[in-house]
């Protein structure tokens, strides 16, 4: 490597650089940069976009690289120094102290192959870093592909990759949220037991429920979406890795892809183990597919949990009015004193991105062509946004809207009590269709259902009140 900085036209001096080679030649690398040429080539010819590789996949790499390293060196293929060498690196990855040097673009290469790389070449070179800080004596230098990717091919790397991101982000990410707000709802069921209010269906006036059955449907919506979350990480737990460049794992000792899959598995805290089908692991992506539609499923029973709340609480006059959510800011640059229900928009937005998410990624996973998909990195990044932004957009709800939720007991009982519907439960005494004419009776002409009864002869004033009890039909 040679060390350098050059003049530029106008007098100034460009960024000090150093001299990288691989099998295409020459490259110049930033001076001070961890990465090598591969990363820097890619870095050159990928500027599209702003979207570099997820957080996720760089972190699920380094810990693929050091499980790999720990089963390589028990399996007497990689020199148990070198092995340890990189391991250190790879935590000093894990624990945030190299994220710059992870810059290239998901619009790369689509096997991935270019972020591969990029973390081979950070480990290496950070690995021999500490053995030169150590003055450890190596045979040879700590090398990005013999080293760090011994055994390995991108084509099974990055899958691996993608789907211990998947799992973990789901796990440690997405679930614990949504058990937060299902805590939260629990809570609001508890302090609103007894509360009775008109139930409605179509948008229209419907038979009553207690407010506390209503807040249990949103608790049951996500403690299904928990459900489904959980029965599609199985699937994702099987791990291409050991699979090589086509599936036959070519370049691998035998026992590398149960070996290596054990130390993820206890490196994560996720049983984790490898897939029986290299083949299948390193062409579908149909367990992606499957997760995320876990995911957009609970997108779209949180677009129906927040819809809800911003409905009931439209107003304060001239809406539903039935509860109150917290005022967190102004509503409106013209309009004083205007307060709008922007936890339940962010919310919603949010349940869009999800949805178009899943639709890129169902298109990108029908498109595996052969012993390989090529549309890794779009499906990983995609995946990972929708997980991050439900996560933090079930927070941001549960945190400013969920727990300030309050029920305007006077609003619901004057709502109760004025709703025709509440004839249905006249259908027993009178039947159904005279039951339908005392609602359009009290209707046309504005009156109680009980003057509507009485007056049509279907039953006393006595009867009637003995019978109608709103409060009792929940």
């Amino acid at each position: 490597m040679a060390d350098g900085s050059t003049d530029t036209q106008d007098g100034t001096v460009d960024q000090a650089f150093r001299v990288e080679h691989d099998s295409m030649g020459e490259v110049r690398v930033p001076a001070d940069a961890l990465w090598g040429a591969q990363t820097q080539r890619s870095y050159q010819n990928f500027r599209i976009g702003t979207e570099t590789m997820p957080r996720g996949i760089v972190r699920a790499f380094a810990i693929l690289k050091k499980a790999a390293a720990q089963a390589n060196a028990q399996l007497g293929t990689l020199d148990p120094t070198v092995a340890s060498l990189i391991e250190e690196a790879a935590d000093e990855v894990l624990a945030g102290q190299h994220d710059g040097e992870f810059p290239l673009k998901v619009w790369q290469t689509g096997s991935g192959t270019q972020s591969n790389m990029n973390v081979n070449e950070v480990l290496a070179n950070r690995a021999n870093q500490l053995a030169a800080e150590r003055g450890i004596a190596l045979a040879s230098p700590v090398h990005p592909n013999d080293s760090v990717n011994r055994s390995q091919s991108s084509n099974d790397t990055f899958p691996t990759a993608m789907h211990v991101a998947a799992v973990l982000a789901v796990r440690q990410e997405l679930e614990p949220a949504v058990e937060r707000l299902i805590a939260t709802f629990e809570r609001l069921e508890a302090e609103n037991a007894g509360v009775v209010k008109s139930g409605r269906t179509h948008l229209q006036d419907a038979v009553p429920i207690a407010f506390s059955q209503e807040i249990s449907g949103w608790r049951g919506m996500l403690q299904t979406s928990l459900e489904q979350l959980d029965a599609s990480l199985p699937m994702l737990r099987r791990l291409a890795l050991g699979g090589t460049a086509v599936g036959t794992g070519l370049n691998a000792p035998d026992g590398f892809d149960t070996l290596v899959a054990e130390r993820i598995a206890a490196l994560t805290g996720e049983p984790f183990k490898t897939d029986p089908n290299k083949f299948h692991a390193l062409t579908s992506k149909d367990a992606m597919v499957f997760s995320h539609g876990a995911v957009k499923a609970l997108a779209a029973n949180m677009m129906k949990i927040a819809n809800d709340v911003r409905w009931l609480a439209s107003g304060p006059r001239l809406g539903l009015g039935e509860i109150t959510i917290p005022a967190n800011e102004p509503g409106s640059s013209i309009m004083p004193g205007k307060v709008n229900p922007t936890q339940c928009e962010a919310v919603t937005m949010v349940a869009v991105q999800v949805m178009g998410n899943d639709a890129a990624i169902g298109f990108a996973a029908s498109q595996g062509n052969f012993e390989l998909n090529v549309f890794m990195p779009v499906i990983a990044y995609n995946y990972l946004q929708s997980v991050r932004l439900l996560a933090n957009a079930i927070d941001s709800f549960n945190r400013n809207c969920a727990v300030g939720i309050k029920a305007n007991r006077e609003k619901m009982s004057h709502n109760l009590h004025n709703s025709l519907m509440l004839v249905t439960c006249l259908n027993p005494y009178i039947g159904y269709e005279r039951a339908a004419k005392v609602a359009h009776k009290a209707f046309d002409e504005g009156c109680s259902l009980r003057e509507a009864c009485v007056s049509l002869g279907y039953m006393t004033e006595e009867k009637f009140d003995q019978v109608f009890k709103p409060e009792e039909m929940v």
